[in-house]
């Protein structure tokens, strides 16, 4: 199916690794034109050659070196993708971090920095990013939640920032729906990308992670990374059009939720 997407401009933040690079290798795939950004030079400069060998024409992705957790680097990642394509129809919300442990064992400054990290570039994007789609006719805005932010499950920060971005989302689609703005969130489970948390989980107990794929996981896999971006694509996409304010969960059913 061809998803429309031929020039769109899209956004995707924390796009060097994992799910927001894996977005942007669809996004570009399907013609959009992709701006990635990250704060590491060297692997976003690697993640630029990964994903503009999926460009169908010259010129179709920009590497913005910043940092969106600040308010200075999320609006210099938006300006210079506005000046490179002209403007910007595709927003993907996809960096965030939440360390900590359990009540007593998290610091406010670990609860601080997983709302900064996570929650805030979120709100600071979208709001950077509406005017610029208002004035093309519309946009989608995509968040890239967890399915701990529908039901209870992972660390404590990280439920309640993913929990806080499901929230944003549903609140701003209904905002933002006489705009032409779609909204929505995708809930990842358990997805399995090289050198990520769970690649170094399997590599240090075998055994235990073996144990928590029968246990957890009914399709007795962990996700894939491209699993997540083909939805991206999809919401980002006019085929969705009919589609806002949901949560979907890209889970292989290891979510319990009934919503």
């Amino acid at each position: 199916m061809d998803f429309l997407l031929s020039d769109k401009v899209a956004v995707v933040t924390g796009s060097s690794r994992g799910l927001g690079l894996a977005s942007a290798r669809a996004l570009v795939a399907e013609g959009c034109r992709v701006c990635i950004c990250a704060r590491g030079a060297e692997t976003l400069a690697e993640a630029a050659i990964e994903v503009e060998a999926l460009a169908k024409r010259p010129n179709m992705i920009i590497a913005v070196q910043a940092d969106v957790s600040t308010e200075a680097g999320i609006d210099m990642v938006i300006t210079r993708t506005v000046d490179a394509f002209g403007g910007l129809d595709v927003l993907v919300n996809n960096v965030g971090r939440a360390g900590g442990s359990d009540l007593l064992g998290t610091t406010d400054a670990e609860w601080q920095a997983a709302f900064d990290e996570t929650l805030f570039p979120a709100i600071r994007a979208s709001r950077l990013a509406v005017p610029h789609m208002k004035s093309r006719g519309g946009g989608s805005i995509i968040m890239i939640a967890s399915i701990w932010g529908r039901e209870s499950g992972g660390r404590m920060t990280y439920n309640a920032v993913k929990a806080a971005e499901i929230s944003l989302a549903k609140a701003m689609a209904q905002q933002l729906a006489p705009a032409n703005i779609r909204v929505n969130s995708v809930a990842p489970g358990s997805i399995f990308v090289a050198g990520g948390s769970w690649h170094k989980r399997q590599q240090a107990d075998p055994a235990g992670i073996a144990d928590f794929i029968k246990r957890e996981l009914p399709f007795g896999r962990f996700g894939r990374a491209d699993e997540v971006a083909n939805i991206v694509a999809f919401l980002a996409s006019s085929r969705a059009s009919w589609i806002s304010g949901a949560s979907i969960a890209v889970d292989g059913v290891q979510g319990r939720s009934n919503m």
